[in-house]
């Protein structure tokens, strides 16, 4: 008998929603990731859970249309990580025509299941707040809704989620070889210590490694089926008051996005170029960085460069290209392939997909391995993820119970940890009446009762995990607290077992109750 049902390979947003997916029917899951969980291109997107207003141009209806009902499925299941957020998208007829974009979005509040965020409407920028920062050569715009959201907290409320449900995530463990019979055996490398496991079916969700596990773990001989896309961002300082995002129309047809970001930034993307490199070495390119600027100093009248950006990242997006296409046709959407030789256990491979649709394609990669497992019914589209059994629009509420509890905490500190952690807040706080209780402060508001959670619950390693995976306060610390941060987390690894199965511990019940 296997040691598991399920084994993933891959822990982005991807591998954890399948393993999450998985342990809630009951299979023995086990998830591994050759680095920290969301280290890929789950924790480098445009943060966004939004259908892709610019795919309609490219007749992607059904992408869309899935995309917009995970939506508000996504801000259901996780509102203190899902937030609503308003577009503005001011018109300039040089680029795209004002109709088409009306008919654009006419469509896409149709086709969007839309029942909790609020329709398209027309904008006077002369009027109106969001025309303040723009050049004045903007008169009208039209402004919608999609949603923001952490993606790398999306990735390990998934993987935290499988855990409390059985699964075993193994963080920093590579799977080296993978030997296929009946079963998968499968040999291990976590720290220079081997291990061998079995399970009964394999997936591959290695994102942009995909095709290197198929050809160096699985020894597959096949053709390369991956394209990889580079999409690159960068943050600036906050470049407008208002809490609404801009989605600007760029000189090559693409669109970018300008979002505000962290309270005190704005976050501003993406690019899209073919990748050939590994994508362990992405990074922005000076050519991208200048192209972003350009896009912002095209509408915006504060103008920005190169030496305004506080941090800059990129992604690899993993597309299947079955060769028929010319790139730029290449879509976005997500292929699941399975490979079921006689007397040979399955094997699931996956290219492609989006955060937003990481639900759906999780489910369907369950349907599909459905004859080698017992029946199950899919269940997700209705579950709240770790922290988020609260309603929908009940954050504000939730924030202002924190501060209550924890009445020494600042507005902005309560709003961070409540924002972050939902209604398990309390399992970080816990019974601390005075700041002091949380221990010391390692820059702007980070305290070791928050890094030991991290590190006990949410598989947390290193000081990176914490400042850029599990939070953004990288951008607020120096490089000398980043240092005192991880030298910390170094000697409590010492006395700090990291679960593979984290415990659920008490939290608040729903601010409605």
């Amino acid at each position: 008998m296997a040691d598991y049902d399920l084994a993933v390979i891959g822990g982005g947003i991807n591998g954890t929603g399948i393993a999450r997916d998985a342990a809630g029917r009951g299979l023995k899951v086990l998830l591994v990731e050759q680095n920290d969980l969301a280290s890929g291109t789950s924790s480098k997107s445009s943060k966004l859970i939004h259908g892709g207003l610019r795919y309609l141009e490219h007749g992607e209806f059904r992408l869309v249309h899935a995309a917009l009902r995970e939506r508000e499925l996504l801000l259901r299941a996780a509102p203190h990580l899902v937030q609503p957020l308003r577009f503005v998208l001011p018109l300039n007829e040089a680029r795209r025509s004002a109709l088409l974009l009306r008919v654009g979005l006419v469509i896409y509040d149709w086709i969007g299941w839309r029942k909790i965020l609020p329709g398209t409407r027309d904008v006077d920028l002369l009027t109106d707040a969001a025309g303040a920062p723009l050049r004045r050569s903007f008169h009208h715009a039209y402004e919608y809704s999609d949603c923001v959201a952490d993606d790398a907290r999306l990735v390990t409320l998934n993987a935290m989620d499988a855990a409390e449900r059985g699964a075993v995530i193994r963080t920093r463990t590579r799977c080296v070889f993978a030997e296929r019979s009946d079963t998968w055996r499968l040999i291990l490398n976590a720290r220079g210590q081997r291990d061998v496991l079995t399970a009964r079916v394999l997936i591959n969700a290695a994102g942009a490694w995909v095709d290197k596990v198929s050809e160096a773990v699985l020894r597959q001989r096949q053709g390369r089926r991956l394209r990889l896309d580079k999409g690159s961002h960068i943050v600036v300082r906050r470049l407008y008051e208002h809490d609404r995002a801009y989605i600007l129309q760029a000189a090559d047809g693409r669109v970018v996005f300008a979002i505000p970001f962290n309270q005190d930034f704005t976050l501003i993307g993406t690019t899209d170029r073919s990748f050939s490199d590994d994508p362990a070495a992405v990074a922005p390119s000076g050519e991208e960085i200048d192209y972003l600027c350009g896009v912002v100093n095209d509408y915006f009248r504060a103008t920005i460069n190169a030496a305004d950006v506080v941090w800059a990242y990129a992604g690899v997006r993993a597309l299947y290209d079955d060769g028929a296409r010319k790139p730029q046709d290449i879509g976005r959407d997500y292929t699941l392939m399975l490979d079921k030789p006689f007397g040979e256990a399955p094997l699931l491979t996956v290219y492609g997909g989006k955060i937003t649709t990481y639900r759906r394609l999780a489910e369907q990669a369950l349907a599909r391995l459905a004859n080698f497992f017992p029946p199950s019914q899919p269940w997700t589209a209705q579950s709240s993820l770790p922290g988020g059994d609260f309603k929908y629009d009940g954050l504000d509420a939730l924030i202002e119970r924190t501060r209550r509890t924890w009445p020494f905490l600042s507005a902005d500190h309560a709003r961070r940890l409540t924002r972050a952690y939902g209604t398990r807040v309390s399992n970080v706080l816990k019974t601390a009446t005075k700041l002091d209780d949380l221990g010391m402060c390692f820059g702007a508001d980070l305290t070791a009762a928050e890094v030991r959670y991290l590190m006990a619950n949410e598989w947390a390693d290193t000081a990176e995990d914490v400042l850029w995976r599990r939070s953004k306060l990288g951008l607020r610390l120096s490089e000398a607290q980043s240092t005192a941060l991880d030298r910390f987390m170094k000697e409590a690894s010492g006395n700090t077992r990291i679960p593979a199965k984290p415990v659920a511990g008490q939290h608040f019940s729903s601010p409605e109750s």
